[in-house]
């Protein structure tokens, strides 16, 4: 994987993919070239299922002629594939309809010093080590009594590159690696049988939780999810758990994507400057973490990044914006486009987190006396437009302040910004995902269940 390290090769090609929309007539283009490679072992029952190693190689171009603009990708330029590619992406991009908030960013704006963010441990594991950490996974899951059955353990490690280049004189690279393990654990029997998991993912093998302690988790977790009972239908307070209260920070940010208000489909499109959560909330977009797991010194068109706070103080602030969306909603780019080899830049967050509240996770579920504390979520009905939210769930009904006994089969309904406004967080946030949140109290929420 060393190979990686010189991204010069991919800088050329990028470069002289812009040279020949230049020469092929487009008025401005911009080139992505990546490089990936990974490693990744599967075990299950003490066998190795699967052990992969794959390489990519893509690149894609956008044209702008005028206000039209196209976008094509491939991986195979041999020959004269440079020119071809470059001469397709001009046919489609006269026949495209007129965009007329389509361009390049303007130099300005563009990143001219690229902060250490520490994004690559240059130390790739071998096969052997990723098989010794699966298995570890799986055997320590195994050992927890009540476990039966393992639905496999994974391991993996990569390194992908990136680079940048414009017709306005941006180059840009960035190189990171990314370290993986997995494991599903099964437990109990017939049709009484459940399952859970746990994982751990990070950039450097060194801030990987312990093989162990993932697999004891998984065990520990499907154990408890045992003879789950059904509830009767009633509003009561429902406690997000650290592991999936990221997933309302996540709609919250499709919400406030500026693609999302410019098109009119987002139920946040009235609300920027006002207050949608309690005065103590605070939600960040912060692309410059060191080690985060979506780190960047530059957006996808080459515009420096910078911490935005999404909510400040409860007050929704801002928007996601890449330039197009900023253009077409008269404000100024946030930083935040996005784009794959096939694609035109769009908006979307970085490493987004709710900042921890006062209390502790204890003390939120502490105060309930009668309550739901979900620590699964299935389902995507959330609907964007209107704000409703309703969703499957599981987990584990909250008596006089304890968890009790689990629960599944239940859905839980709201609309998102009621369950916003009465949102608490506890104290535990940590880093795990690209998108992290503290345990979340929210009130009110309607329990479906018989």
């Amino acid at each position: 994987m060393s190979s990686l390290l010189d991204q010069s090769a991919l800088t050329d090609l990028a470069a002289r993919l812009v040279a020949a929309a230049r020469r092929a007539g487009a008025d401005q283009a911009d080139a992505v070239a990546v490089r990936s490679v990974s490693l990744s072992v599967d075990v299950r029952d003490g066998a190795v299922e699967e052990s992969l190693r794959s390489e990519d190689d893509d690149v894609g171009l956008r044209v702008l002629v005028g206000r039209k603009q196209a976008a094509v990708s491939t991986n195979d330029l041999k020959g004269d594939g440079v020119e071809a590619l470059a001469e397709r992406a001009i046919a489609m991009a006269r026949v495209a309809p007129e965009d007329r908030f389509a361009g390049l960013a303007d130099p300005s704006l563009l990143a001219r010093t690229f902060p250490a963010l520490d994004l690559l441990d240059p130390d790739m594991p071998g096969v052997d080590v990723l098989e010794e950490r699966a298995r570890a996974a799986e055997a320590a899951g195994l050992a927890v009594s009540g476990v039966t059955k393992s639905g496999g353990a994974s391991a993996s490690a990569g390194i992908g590159g990136m680079v940048l280049v414009t017709s306005h004189g941006f180059h840009g690279a960035t190189l990171g690696s990314r370290h993986s393990i997995s494991m599903s654990a099964i437990a109990g029997s017939g049709t009484g049988m459940e399952t859970d998991y746990d994982f751990s993912s990070t950039l450097h093998a060194a801030d990987l939780d312990n093989a162990e302690r993932i697999g004891r988790t998984a065990g520990e977790r499907a154990v408890k999810r045992l003879n789950p009972r059904k509830v009767a239908t009633r509003k009561v307070p429902v406690v997000f758990d650290s592991r999936i209260s990221g997933s309302l920070v996540g709609h919250l940010a499709s919400a406030a994507n500026g693609s999302s208000v410019a098109r009119k489909t987002s139920f946040l499109r009235e609300k920027r400057g006002e207050r949608i959560f309690a005065k103590n909330i605070d939600i960040v977009d912060d692309p410059l973490r060191p080690r985060g797991l979506r780190s960047r010194p530059f957006d996808a068109e080459g515009v420096v990044t910078r911490l935005n706070n999404l909510v400040e103080d409860g007050v929704l602030k801002t928007w996601l914006l890449d330039c197009a969306t900023a253009r077409e909603l008269d404000l100024a780019t946030t930083g935040n486009a996005q784009r794959g080899v096939s694609s035109t830049p769009s908006p979307g967050p970085s490493n987004l987190h709710l900042k921890a509240g006062s209390k502790s996770a204890d003390q939120l579920i502490g105060e309930i006396e009668d309550g739901f504390y979900v620590t699964g979520l299935i389902g995507m009905g959330v609907n964007l437009v209107t704000g409703d939210y309703s969703r499957g769930a599981s987990g584990f009904w909250i008596e006089n302040g304890k968890p009790t006994f689990p629960v599944s089969e239940v859905t839980i309904a709201g609309h998102l910004l009621e369950m916003f406004a009465s949102l608490e967080p506890g104290n535990n946030l940590a880093f795990r995902y690209a998108t992290n949140a503290p345990t979340l109290r929210v009130e009110g929420l309607t329990v479906a269940g018989h």
